[in-house]
This record gives C-alpha cells, structure tokens and sequence, in this order.
C-alpha cells in the first residue's frame, strides 16, 4: 500500500477542506497526517507540530527579510525546524502540501516522493489589506511561489480566480477543489402558511477582517420578521464582544454555541436563510468561496450574499437566492425584504436539487484521480 504524507500547520480535527482529505485517502492508501491537533479519524497516523508564530520576527530574522534573504528565514522558523526533524526520516510514495508554509517543508523531506500543493488562498495577497504585511512579507510569499511551485507535480485550489492568478504566477495550472462539505441526505424545511418569522442564520469564526458588523447593522433596515443567528467560533474574545454589545442595540439577534462540523448542516437545516455580508478588503476575500457557503446549500437553505464572484456566479446559475448590488447592510437588507415565504421555500428547494452536485463527492474524485496519476507518472 502506497502511503500518502498529509501535512498542515493547523488543526487536523477542525480544519475542514485538510480533514476531508485525510478521509478521501485514507480508504486506499496509507496516510500519515501532520498538524496541530489529531484528525479524528480512525485508521490514520498523526505527528504532531507546533504552531507557526503570529508574532513580528526579531530582528536578525526582519534583517534577512529586508535583505530578500527569503529562504533563510524560512527554515529558521521554529514551527519549521520542528517539523522537518520530525518529519526527515518519515518515508512516503506521495506528499500533500497545504499552504504555502508547508511547501518548501515537503518538498524537502520528500526525498523522490512526488509533492502535491493544495493552495487554501493565493499566498501574494493574502493579507494585502495590511501594510506591514505588505512591507515585510508580499516579496517573501511572492519568492516562494515562483521558486517552488514550479517543483510540484501536481496542485490544487479553492476557486477558478485564485486558480488563473498562481497560473499567471508560476505557470501552473491548479485543479479546482472547492470547499464542499459531503452530502447530506436531510429535507429542507419549508414554511407553513402560519410561519410568518424568516430566521437568518450566519456562522464562522469570530474575526475582524470579516466584518460580521456589517450582517449585524442589516438589521436596521430589516422589520420585525427578521431574526438573525450567529453561531460563531474563534479565540478572539474581545472581538466577540464587541459583536454582542452592537447586538444588544437591536431586536431579534441571537448568539447560540457553535457545533462540531460534522453535524452543522443537519442543525443548520432548522432555519431559512444563510446570510455572508464579506467586504472584499483583499484578492483573497473577494474570490472567497468559503466552507460556510456550500454547507448552507447542504443545509438546504436559501442565500443571501455580498456580489462576491465566486460565490454570486454558483447562486445565480442555480437560483439559490439572493444577491446584493454591493456590500453594505443596507443593500442586502433591501434584497431580504422582497423575500416571503413562498420565495424562501423556492429557494430552499433549488438548494436541494443542487445539494449532491455542489457536494464532497466530485472534489473526492477530483483529488484521488490526481493522486492516482501523480503516482503512476
């Protein structure tokens, strides 16, 4: 049996699109996994790592990025050096890269194994939107990417947008493998004549940049059928306050506890409308086609967006709801209030006939396929 090394510096368990991969492989290869926390899933081994540092670099290390010192600094990272002793003698057919930050880690440590790189963001503009970034880190993301992506054998991303910028980038044309979670076989839940509250649901982690302040100023223009939930994850605790005092302003808003992804859909079922306000502050989130999004139309419910393009183009060619002019509350509030109940319904059902086709299961094939071919080359 041929065995696939999974490696990520994040969290195994809550880490969706990685966890979906570790399941995809698992069946027909042997998989070892790499990251934070383990997996979850049975079958599959687990080294663990340490997390990358948020932090600035001290000062040797801000010398070697003014300097365009890039690899120099990459491998005296201490999430890095950890990784690759722990990770030198491992012996695999296959390695699969997420992120960038993994990259040069596997290609490394592959020592003739074929590399795949699974980009979750276009790593050049990933945080565009703060200059210190910009100043210090858009060179040395940029130098990684056309340094070693040219090595891989085979890679994938997130959406069509992200995937002809790294081909502009590098000459590599990535797959496309969404972020879909897998099927659910539930009903939508219609209203009833007699059902006049339209509940809005979002939910995600708790971060800044996504501005959910917005989704929570909508209400404003919203009248009293309208209840808007959140149910949001994250460390962030002031910022989740913050959230919470701008909601207790106004009517109809409520905070409940998150659940463990695997059942999110089937609890996310009981409401209508699905609701993601992302002010495009970056090239990544205006190309954002987030988990979120294919686990409201797995949830069966209707949607309500910004004029995000990749998530705006699969809503109108399936009439999953609604799209608004621009990103302000007060445009996608306006949309909301043509809604009733009979459109809410057609909505809901357009998401169940499209629900298996925008599931995992063509991104499993997609995956395996490419898995199969590399190692066969």
């Amino acid at each position: 049996m041929k065995t696939i090394l999974i490696i990520s510096f994040s969290n195994l368990a809550t880490d969706p699109r990685v966890n979906r991969q570790i399941r995809f492989l698992r069946d027909t290869y042997r998989v070892i996994a790499v990251g934070l926390a383990h997996p979850e899933v049975e079958g599959v081994e687990f080294i663990p790592v340490t997390k990358m540092k948020k932090s600035s670099p001290d000062p040797l290390a801000f010398l070697q990025i003014l300097f365009h010192r890039y690899d120099h600094w990459y491998w005296q990272q201490k999430h890095v050096i950890d990784a690759f002793n722990k990770l030198s003698n491992v012996q695999a057919d296959l390695i699969l890269a997420n992120d960038l930050q993994t990259l040069p880690l596997a290609l490394k440590v592959a020592k003739g194994a074929k590399v795949i790189l699974d980009a979750h963001e276009y790593a050049p503009r990933e945080y565009e939107d703060v200059l210190s970034w910009r100043l210090l880190f858009q060179n040395y993301a940029t130098h990684l990417c056309r340094k070693y992506i040219p090595q891989v054998h085979g890679m994938t991303t997130v959406c069509q947008g992200i995937a002809e910028a790294y081909q502009r980038d590098t000459g590599i044309k990535p797959l496309v493998i969404t972020s879909a979670p897998d099927y659910e076989e539930i009903q939508p839940q219609l209203r009833s004549k007699d059902q006049t509250r339209i509940h809005l649901i979002h939910h995600g982690v708790a971060s800044p940049p996504r501005k959910m302040e917005n989704i929570i100023r909508m209400m404003d223009d919203l009248d009293d059928r309208f209840e808007l939930n959140f149910m949001l994850t994250g460390s962030d605790s002031r910022y989740l306050n913050y959230l919470k005092g701008l909601a207790r302003r106004r009517a109809n808003i409520h905070f409940l506890p998150p659940v463990p992804m695997r059942i999110l859909p089937r609890v996310l079922n009981s409401f209508d409308v699905g609701v993601h306000l992302l002010e495009p502050l970056n090239f990544n989130s205006l190309h954002s086609l987030p988990n979120k999004f294919f686990e409201f139309i797995q949830a069966r419910l209707a949607l309500a967006i910004g004029p995000s393009p990749e998530m705006a183009r699969i809503v109108k060619e399936h009439d999953l709801g609604l799209i608004s002019p621009d990103f302000t509350p007060v445009a996608l509030a306006h949309c909301l209030l043509a809604l009733d109940r009979e459109k809410v319904n057609y909505h809901k059902l357009q998401s169940h006939k499209i629900a298996r086709t925008l599931s995992s299961e063509q991104n499993k094939k997609i995956l395996t396929d490419l898995v199969r071919q590399v190692l066969e080359a």
